[in-house]
């Protein structure tokens, strides 16, 4: 589904990724693991199309997105949940939710709504919440939101970045029970999560990265590849 070769970008003059090469199949759930600062959040920025790489190829679908507006790339099925989530405080729950829709085709008022129960089912805090600013949200909920905001528009592959930073112990499990029930339901995720032990356990595959580069990877079923990943991250 996804596939950055050789990728490369920058901040001005530092030159953060350095030769990313990742992939993601269909209905794998896809750890970016390391440090803080290695450049997990810019891997997944520079996807999203929020920074445009300097050098190398992110395929999606086979078509070469890299360089494309962020709109276009939401458009083509990639939806973003980034670590500062970017509710609007001053708007309700449901009306941020609404503002998912501009990721899709115009829609009549019965699908719209059709798919708003079904996230209120997904997350039944929020449809608690539905008539409530964002600005009265815990840390926990606003999360829930914003992954909720992205799920509205039905997309082909999410892009998860820390999603449980700051999060009380108690958030942290329902955030991850809905991570769950997004790879029972096969939506192909790329996750950046500090918790390594707790993450490893919904992938497929991951990735660890150090200064910008793929430094190991392996499967999160095998004993040994999880081992020489914490051992490398010091988890």
């Amino acid at each position: 589904m996804l596939e950055l070769s050789n990728v490369h970008a920058h901040y001005g003059l530092s030159h953060v990724l350095q030769g990313i090469s990742i992939s993601v199949k269909a209905g794998e759930v896809v750890g970016l693991f390391g440090r803080n600062g290695v450049g997990k959040t810019t891997v997944m920025k520079t996807i999203a199309g929020w920074l445009a790489p300097s050098e190398g190829r992110i395929a999606f679908e086979g078509t070469d997105i890299g360089g494309s507006a962020s709109d276009i790339i939401c458009r083509q099925g990639i939806g973003f949940v980034p670590e500062d989530r970017r509710i609007f405080p001053g708007l309700t729950v449901e009306e941020n939710l609404m503002l998912g829709f501009m990721q899709v085709p115009r829609r009549s008022g019965t699908e719209s709504r059709r798919r708003l129960d079904e996230i209120y089912t997904r997350f039944p805090r929020l449809g608690e919440r539905r008539t409530q600013l964002g600005t009265t949200l815990s840390g926990g909920e606003q999360q829930m939101l914003a992954m909720a905001r992205v799920l509205v528009g039905q997309p082909k592959l999410l892009l998860i970045d820390e999603p449980t930073e700051g999060l009380a112990p108690k958030i942290v499990d329902e955030i991850f029970e809905l991570m769950e029930g997004l790879r029972r339901d096969g939506i192909p995720i790329v996750l950046v999560e500090q918790n390594v032990r707790r993450a490893i356990e919904l992938t497929t595959r991951f990735y660890a990265i150090e200064r910008g580069q793929v430094v190991a990877t392996g499967r999160a079923d095998v004993a040994t590849d999880r081992e020489a990943l914490f051992e490398r991250i010091a988890v």
